[in-house]
This record gives C-alpha cells, sequence and structure tokens, in this order.
C-alpha cells in the first residue's frame, strides 16, 4: 500500500467525522425550531382562547345593558346617562352582534320620538347625547308640570264656580222667601231685593215687620233708612277692607297695619266709618244714642282695641310695660279733651260738614245735637270722679292716638 492511500483514507474519516457532526447539530436544531414553533403556537392558541375568553365577556355586558331597551317600560324611567350609555354601546357591537343592531334603531326610535334628536347626528359623542336628552326632559318635565297644575287649577276653578253657584241659588231661595215675609215693609221703604244681602238691613226690616207698637216701628223705620243711606254710599257689602285701612290709619294716630286682623278693631273702625257717613247724611241719631254719641262710643272702641293690640305688642318686644308711654297716653288724651264743647270746637265741626255737602238745615240740626253733648267722652267714663283727673291712659301702639281728624268732635 502507498503512502497517499493512508492520508486519504485520514481525510475521509475526518471528513465523516464532521458531516456526522454536522448533521447532529442540524438536527439538534431542527429540533429546538420544532420545539420553539410547538410553543409559539400553544401560546398563540391560549392568547387566541383568552382574547376570545374576553370578547364573550365583552359581548354579553353588553347585551345586558342592551336588553332592556326593547321595553317601554324602561323608556319611561331611563336617565339622560343610561341612554346615553345604551346608545354607546349599541353603536359600538352593531356591526359584530344582530341584537345590538336592533337595540341601535330601537334607540334611535325612541330618542327621536321622546326628545327630538337623531342619534345619525350624535355619532358617538355621548356627553352632547346625554346633555341634549337631560335638557330636553326638564323642559318637559316642567310643562308637564305646569300642565298638571293648569288642570288641577281648571277643576278647582270649576268646583268652585259650581259651589259658588249653589251658594247663590240658595242664597237666592232665602231671599225671595225672606222678600215674600218682609214685602210690605219692603214696599213701604222701596228696598230691593238684592238689597237683603246685607244682614243689617234684613235684621232691621225683621224688626219693622215684628214691630207691635208705633215707637217700635218708629225705631225700626229709622234704622232702614240709615241702612239704605249707607248702602247707597258703600254698596250692600259695605265699605272693603282697603277703604277701612286707609281712612282709618290716615285718621286715627296709632293705627296701623297690624291692628286689622283685630276683628274687633276692624268692626270699631267699620262703625265709627258708618256714624261719620250718617252724621254727614244728617241723620240725628236714635233717642237712645244721638250720631255724635254712637260715633264717640265706637271712636272709644276703636282706642280700647288700639290700647290691647298695641300693649301685646308692646309687651312681645320689651317684655314689661312701659311706664313712659303711659304718661305721653296720658298727655296726648287730655290735650284732645281741652276745647271739646267750646266755640272753636263747634266751628271746626261745622266746617267739616261743609265740605262733606251737607246743606244748611243739616248743619245747623248736627249743631244743635253737638252742643247738647257737651261732655267729652273721657268725662263720661271718669263720671263721679274728679273733673280733672284724667282716665287711664292707654299704652302700647295706642300712644299718641288722637280723635279722627274727620271725625265728628272735630
Amino acid at each position: 500500500m502507498s503512502e497517499s492511500d493512508g492520508i486519504d483514507d485520514f481525510l475521509d474519516n475526518g471528513m465523516r467525522q464532521s458531516l456526522m457532526m454536522a448533521s447532529r447539530i442540524a438536527e439538534t436544531l431542527a429540533r429546538r425550531r420544532q420545539e420553539a414553533q410547538r410553543q409559539q403556537e400553544h401560546l398563540d392558541s391560549q392568547a387566541a382562547r383568552e382574547a376570545q375568553a374576553r370578547l364573550a365577556a365583552e359581548r354579553s355586558s353588553a347585551l345586558a345593558v342592551l336588553a332592556p331597551v326593547q321595553k317601554d317600560e324602561w323608556w319611561d324611567k331611563a336617565q339622560p346617562a343610561d341612554i346615553a350609555t345604551a346608545h354607546t354601546v349599541a353603536e359600538g357591537w352593531k356591526d359584530h352582534d344582530p341584537t345590538a343592531l336592533e337595540a341601535s334603531a330601537k334607540i334611535r326610535e325612541e330618542v327621536l320620538a321622546r326628545y327630538g334628536i337623531d342619534t345619525h347626528d350624535v355619532g358617538t359623542d355621548t356627553a352632547y347625547l346625554e346633555s341634549g336628552i337631560a335638557t330636553i326632559a326638564t323642559e318637559k318635565a316642567r310643562l308637564d308640570e305646569l300642565a298638571r297644575s293648569q288642570e288641577e287649577a281648571r277643576k278647582a276653578a270649576a268646583e268652585h264656580e259650581k259651589s259658588m253657584q249653589l251658594i247663590a241659588a240658595a242664597q237666592a231661595e232665602e231671599l225671595r222667601a225672606m222678600a215674600t215675609k218682609l214685602a210690605p215693609e219692603m214696599e213701604r221703604h222701596q228696598v230691593p231685593v238684592e238689597y237683603l244681602a246685607s244682614p243689617e238691613l234684613a235684621q232691621a226690616l225683621q224688626r219693622a215687620h215684628n214691630a207691635k207698637t208705633p215707637k217700635a216701628v218708629a225705631a225700626a223705620d229709622a234704622d232702614i233708612k240709615e241702612r239704605m243711606f249707607l248702602i247707597g254710599k258703600d254698596g250692600v257689602n259695605g265699605p272693603d277692607m282697603d277703604q277701612l285701612r286707609k281712612e282709618t290709619t290716615a285718621n286715627v294716630n296709632g293705627a296701623g297695619e297690624s291692628h286689622f286682623s283685630d276683628p274687633q278693631f276692624l268692626k270699631a273702625a267699620k262703625e265709627m266709618h258708618e256714624a261719620r257717613l250718617l252724621a254727614e247724611g244728617g241723620f240725628p241719631g236714635s233717642q237712645f244714642a244721638s250720631m255724635e254719641q254712637r260715633y264717640e262710643r265706637a271712636e272709644k272702641e276703636l282706642f280700647a282695641r288700639l290700647e290691647g293690640v298695641g300693649r301685646e305688642i308692646e309687651n312681645r318686644v320689651t317684655g314689661n310695660d312701659s311706664s313712659q308711654l303711659k304718661d305721653q297716653a296720658l298727655k296726648a288724651e287730655t290735650a284732645s279733651a281741652t276745647g271739646y264743647g267750646s266755640a272753636e270746637h263747634h266751628a271746626k265741626f261745622a266746617d267739616s260738614l261743609e265740605d262733606t255737602g251737607a246743606n244748611e238745615a243739616q248743619i245747623r240740626g248736627r249743631l244743635t245735637a253737638a252742643r247738647s253733648e257737651g261732655t267729652h267722652p273721657s268725662a263720661a267714663i271718669t263720671k263721679g270722679k274728679t273733673a280733672t283727673k284724667a282716665r287711664k291712659s292707654r299704652a302700647g301702639a295706642a300712644v299718641g292716638a288722637e280723635r279722627g281728624k274727620g271725625g265728628l268732635s272735630r
């Protein structure tokens, strides 16, 4: 064997070994690639499963949100935020789920019908949709409440009108019955039937109807004439609250708005008002009391009520009586009596009568009656005491109250 043959064998063996090593390396790399591929496929499959699970969960949540959309009762109670959320979910899923597509169409239909908003114009702007629905819903609620209030007011007005008609019918029937009973007296004094709505006139007519003696008839007739005159001045219902308030507060110092919540004070103000009107009309009064005495009696009651209400207010404010205010009231009372019955007093009284339009005969009659009453009311209630001693002074809101500026004593 030649020397070259050994070298060739050595090279052949080396080559075979190299090839074997390369083959093993390639095999190892191939196995690694396969393992990596299997792992990647596993990871991809797991990620796909997780993604699919997430997608299914999201779909379930979306369908749960959209499920009530098909029910009318949900729309009756849904808030703007609920509607906006349902719209957003439906828009996001309508290309992937038929239920979401149906919900999207229902939402558009209801929002357009109820609020006048087309969701196609809104797109995915949830905040705009919610704000628009809230504004329109608030205005709609306000209009609904207004309509409800108006309907309730209409029903109340209808009920009131019905009640008033029943009352008017009952009153008319009562007036007809009364007119039948009092027909002779009404004919004698020419009293319209509607005047019987005045309780005072109806009572005077009843007294005339029941009178058994000429003296009682004359007294009742005098009352009827006075009532007819007052109705001619103030109407069947007499002076209203505003008229009495304005007249009294203008002529009586200390009289305020709060006093007219006292029924007795209001009654005294009305009696003084009527006495003044009757005096201006030339009515002399009755055998029991002249017109000036009736005026003074009403004035006295007015001041007494003024004192009582005033003291109540004063005590609420200060917690006690004020002797200083009592002294001021005493001075005012004494000053009001000064000059009563004097020539100056009667001259002023005559001037006040002339201002009312009374004729000369009426003025002379009133002056004669006034001169016959030479005693001031304060003296009448202190009869039997020292003439110069003033009666107990008034306190409270009656402090400084003076006789009415247009009254009979001025």
